[in-house]
């Protein structure tokens, strides 16, 4: 089996957060063009949520206070600045997600937040612990975001469409 030194894992799990990072803006921004409909609000959580399996492995468990409070800083605060730049519009009979332009400049800090507290958390626990915790925190994150979408989208629903 092979071991990794912790700088080259420190190194891969910057690259990784960088490009996902980049792969999350791209794709927010192309989604803006189409529709949205229930199902592309609620897939990406569900999603996610497999890598809650992670967790099976003994390398990545961390204590179930830290666990919670990770979550819960996910769920309820770095959630805030994406439900706040997310607006649903309807257009004719379809809604869709009005982009907003500063949501690439959000998950830009977002993401060199991440990266710094990477380096404190770092020094406490291990580099599969510290993925373990980023994973809660972006899964509370987008939890609360997607369920802030789907009130959103709900409600247009139940509007009439305007008339042209």
């Amino acid at each position: 089996m092979m071991h990794l030194s912790d700088g080259v894992m420190q190194v891969i799990s910057i690259v990784v957060s960088l490009l996902l990072g980049s792969a999350i803006i791209f794709l927010r921004m192309k989604g803006t063009k189409r529709p949205t409909t229930l199902r592309k609000i609620i897939i990406p959580p569900l999603g996610m949520s497999t890598g809650a399996l992670m967790f099976i492995s003994p390398l990545t468990r961390v204590p179930w206070l830290w666990a919670l409070i990770t979550f819960a800083l996910g769920l309820f605060v770095f959630s805030v600045p994406l439900i706040l730049t997310t607006r649903l519009e309807r257009v004719g009979p379809e809604i869709y997600v009005r982009r907003s332009k500063i949501f690439a400049f959000i998950i830009i800090g977002l993401l060199i937040l991440r990266l710094a507290l990477h380096g404190v958390v770092e020094e406490y626990m291990t580099i599969a612990q510290t993925a373990g915790l980023f994973f809660l925190l972006a899964f509370g994150m987008i939890i609360a975001w997607r369920i802030s979408m789907l009130f959103g989208y709900m409600k247009l629903q139940k509007q009439e469409p305007a008339k042209a």
